[in-house]
């Protein structure tokens, strides 16, 4: 499956929906634009995920990386899938220790 989901950081705060529509449709046909927002605040994070509709589009977006983009330096990269279950670190592997949970001054460790 070709990758046709891009990563775009370093946005201004007051960037919209329709600023990155105006932005990336030159690129390609637009599929979904997601601002990530804080959930407590509800102001943006500073970076979003677009998607379009034809994995072609994807090369034409990255050409815009390190651009100007009101008055940030954006970086724009191809998004990771979330769902391939390689989410730098977490779980897995603690150093070895088993899952007993003994803990205890009986013969433990």
């Amino acid at each position: 499956m070709s990758q046709s989901k891009i990563y775009v950081g370093n946005l201004s705060y007051t960037a919209s929906q329709e600023d990155l529509r105006q932005l990336f449709g030159a690129c390609g046909e637009l599929k979904d634009i997601r601002i990530i927002t804080d959930r407590d605040t509800g102001r943006s994070k500073g970076f979003a995920f677009i998607t379009f509709e034809d994995s072609n589009a994807v090369q034409a977006a990255l050409q815009l990386n390190g651009s100007e983009f009101q008055g940030r330096q954006i970086k724009i990269d191809v998004a990771k899938d979330t769902n391939s279950g390689d989410r730098g670190g977490r779980g897995g592997d603690r150093g070895g220790r088993s899952g007993s949970g003994d803990r205890g001054g009986r013969g433990g460790w």
